[in-house]
């Protein structure tokens, strides 16, 4: 099962859908993180929801998914960019005994993060934690800050993360009044299990194969962080030279570990010197007439 994500509409009906299935991305993620079980099965949900909500929107740029919990899981954070790449992190304390997402969480904040290309303003939503599950948490948010009826089934396990989509148009007159309704009683039936061993179009099908859906072409999901030495060096600069001085007289280098990929980028005292050495503009020499 490949990783994709597979849009659909009811045709003649306000209601717009979408699977996605994620293997290979789930797993890059937990590849590089050794997640405890407990938390495995909430960070995978979130990454589902967070693929699906980024292909909702028609912009260039990442949608930022961030839980920060009052309990033994303090952070979560899911990248979705709008070429549907994804990364993820997790932060927490101690033993995880329960899965159960509020006994990790506890109380908190829940927030979405619109942040598109080029610089331009970032969008951001904050909301109290409320939700006895990823799915709740996000349906949620979707209708008290974006006033958008939307519903979501979610799973992950080890091996997967799985997810389904169904969201309320805006009223077009002629449309079926009783369709909403009827796709929610419908995606009610999903199992957790069917999510995670049925491809898309058996899930569609499974669900609503008496409905008149328009299905779309699929879209490839894949893991990609977007971390580079470039970008480690900016963020040296902007602490200054006395700052990083400050930092190799204590530790004799600088280590940087990406949260998201655990990639490592380490500077010694001649790199450090090489990094404000760069910035250094030589004067042109004055003309001569």
């Amino acid at each position: 099962m490949n990783d994709s994500l597979q849009p659909f509409v009811f045709e003649g009906a306000p209601v717009r859908g979408e699977v996605v299935n994620l293997t290979a991305t789930w797993r890059a993620v937990l590849e590089r993180h050794s997640y405890p079980q407990a938390l495995r099965g909430v960070l995978g949900e979130l990454m589902a929801a967070a693929a699906l909500l980024a292909a909702t929107l028609k912009f260039s740029g990442s949608l930022i998914l961030q839980v920060q919990g009052s309990g033994p899981v303090k952070l979560l954070v899911v990248e979705c960019t709008s070429d549907q790449t994804m990364r993820a992190t997790a932060k927490w304390d101690g033993e995880l005994t329960s899965a159960d997402f509020r006994a990790l969480v506890g109380d908190g904040r829940f927030a979405i993060t619109i942040a598109p290309q080029g610089g331009r303003q970032s969008h951001q939503g904050i909301v109290e934690l409320v939700g006895a599950n990823v799915a709740g948490m996000l349906e949620h948010y979707m209708r008290t800050s974006e006033q958008l009826e939307t519903r979501m089934w979610l799973a992950a396990d080890g091996e997967r993360s799985s997810g389904l989509l169904l969201q309320r148009l805006p009223w077009a007159e002629g449309t079926d009044p009783d369709a909403w309704q009827r796709a929610v009683a419908l995606g009610d039936t999903i199992t957790a299990q069917e999510l995670l061993s049925l491809p898309a179009q058996q899930v569609i099908h499974r669900l609503f194969h008496e409905e008149d859906l328009r299905i779309f072409e699929q879209r490839v999901v894949s893991f990609r962080c977007s971390c580079t030495r470039d970008r480690v060096v900016r963020m040296l600069r902007l602490l200054g030279r006395d700052e990083v001085n400050s930092i190799l007289a204590e530790r004799g280098s600088i280590e940087v570990d990406c949260e998201f990929c655990n990639r490592h980028y380490g500077f010694d005292p001649v790199d450090a010197e090489q990094l404000f050495a760069a910035q250094v503009v030589t004067p042109p020499s004055p003309t001569q007439h």
